[in-house]
């Protein structure tokens, strides 16, 4: 006997469970010992591109597609009904839903734990545009954790009595839902009917009211990717009662009102509010007559209460980590003079964008206090004149205060194009925080750079070696990727 065969049953369990099934049955053929070691693995991963290829175009064809519904039911058989601890099913090639649905309803059956689901199906196969998960998966007593990814939309939502029972799902932890559309009923239900979820994901979500509360005393992780309401308008308010949540990542149109904000102990979070163009418009120029003609219905009454954003940061400035994308940062230059003072903040990541401004950067990096690290995506932002001293876009009296006043002494900056204005604003950082210690600047592979010049890569790296001297107490280093080292070592730059 080979020493791998040797090994105790429950170890073999462990290795075959991290094989793809289709793998693990193989091995039945390795010996005796192996025969059948695969029908008790609690542990089933089932990819059908693994099975059918489809990337070769066998996914279209019928009967490839029927040899692989036969080979899952043949494993499902061959089980029984011994327990099952995971399934893992991607789905994408044209298998009916009510095959799916069938495999899902075996395990359930066998007391799976956690269950995870990557489905695509043909508008032939489903109703309405939609797949409806099999009404056995809401009763479920066993399921701990569920990720469900579609290309279609999920119903979640059964009617008829299910969420009567107050032990439905009544073990879920944890609830990834990822689809091109969600239907869920109303969100005040849907959350709290889960009275132990500690996780939840939702993805392209539209909210079914203008009015939204986000309601839970369990959930600890939370990431809401919203896209308002239908025809994406903004939400009039978006509430969160959730005491004990930890993690937070909040992408949404930005709502008229926050009026509850209860998330005492988070600790990390990550916030996109997001804008047209037409309405950063509206915030750079609120007087424009032209531009009030020119909005429709009662959109434009949203821009007024925009300033309401300030009761979001004010529910979580205790946050330690926080990372704001370039429309939040736009959306908070409406309460630059209300910021709070987040007193535990010792990470901040901001991304710019060329068509977003900076006019909240110098009210945010003068209220972090204790602020450590800043981790900046992309300098390149839009100029006016109220981005104050944050950067050195316009000269001015008092160049660089709110610099002085933050305490970070780590600052990353990715995206470098090693454009002009960002080695301006690179010098600006160095000649202004008093207490960086460490500035690294990352040139990324996939993005647009000055840096395939070889001349201008060698002044580039002169400028950095300049620096390092001109700043002794902070170690300065242009990080590049090992295809942009192997070329300056060719150009003789390093």
């Amino acid at each position: 006997m080979d020493r791998l065969s040797s090994l105790p049953d429950e170890l073999l369990y462990h290795i075959l469970s991290l094989l793809p099934t289709k793998s693990s049955v193989v091995t039945s053929s390795l010996s005796k010992r192996w025969l059948n070691l695969w029908k008790l693995n609690p542990n089933l991963d089932i990819d059908d591109s693994v099975f059918i290829h489809p990337q070769d175009g066998k996914g279209e064809r019928q009967h490839i597609r029927q040899s692989f519904v036969r080979f899952v039911d043949s494993v499902l058989a061959m089980q029984g009904d011994s327990p099952i601890n995971t399934f893992s099913l991607k789905c994408i090639t044209g298998i009916h839903p009510d095959t799916v649905n069938r495999w899902i309803c075996n395990v359930l059956q066998r007391g799976v734990s956690e269950l995870s689901l990557f489905t695509d199906f043909t508008c032939e196969d489903t109703e309405e545009d939609s797949y409806q998960l099999p009404r056995e998966l809401f009763l479920s007593r066993t399921l701990v954790k569920l990720k469900l990814r579609s290309e279609h939309c999920v119903d979640w939502w059964w009617p008829g009595g299910i969420w009567s029972d107050s032990l439905a799902l009544g073990m879920l932890k944890s609830l990834s839902i990822d689809s091109d559309l969600i239907f869920c009923g109303e969100v005040e239900e849907f959350i709290p009917s889960f009275t132990a979820l500690e996780e939840l994901r939702m993805g392209s979500m539209e909210w079914r009211e203008s009015d939204v509360t986000v309601s839970s005393s369990t959930l600890r992780t939370l990431s809401l990717h919203g896209t308002g309401c239908e025809e994406f308008v903004n939400p009039t308010s978006v509430s969160f009662d959730t005491p004990n949540l930890n993690v937070l990542s909040y992408y949404d149109l930005v709502a008229e009102d926050y009026p509850l904000v209860n998330m005492k102990k988070l600790c990390d979070a990550t916030i996109n509010l997001i804008l047209t163009d037409k309405q950063v418009k509206r915030l750079r120029e609120p007087d424009n007559e032209l531009l009030l003609e020119e909005e429709e219905g009662d959109e434009g009454n949203v821009f007024v209460h925009f300033g309401n954003v300030v009761k979001l940061m004010n529910g979580i400035q205790n946050v330690q980590k926080l990372s704001f994308t370039a429309d939040t940062l736009e959306v908070l230059s409406q309460c630059c003079g209300t910021m709070p003072v987040f007193n535990n903040l010792k990470f901040l990541g901001i991304t710019s964008e060329e068509g977003r401004g900076w006019q909240a950067m110098p009210a945010l990096l003068k209220n972090c206090p204790r602020l450590e690290t800043i981790i900046l995506e992309g300098l390149l932002h839009y100029e006016t004149d109220k981005c104050g001293d944050a950067c050195p876009c316009i000269s001015r009296e008092g160049r660089g205060r709110s610099l002085r006043a933050c305490p970070v002494n780590r600052l990353e900056i990715q995206g470098f194009r090693a454009t002009m204005k960002e080695m301006t604003m690179i010098k600006h950082f160095l000649d202004y925080f008093p207490g960086l210690k460490r500035l690294d600047v990352v040139i990324e592979d996939n993005e647009p750079t000055q840096l395939r010049n070889p001349e201008l890569s060698k002044c580039v790296k002169e400028m950095f070696n300049l620096y390092s001297r001109l700043y002794p107490s902070c170690s300065v280093e242009l990080m590049v990727s090992s295809f942009l080292q192997k070329k300056w070592r060719a150009q003789g730059h390093i």
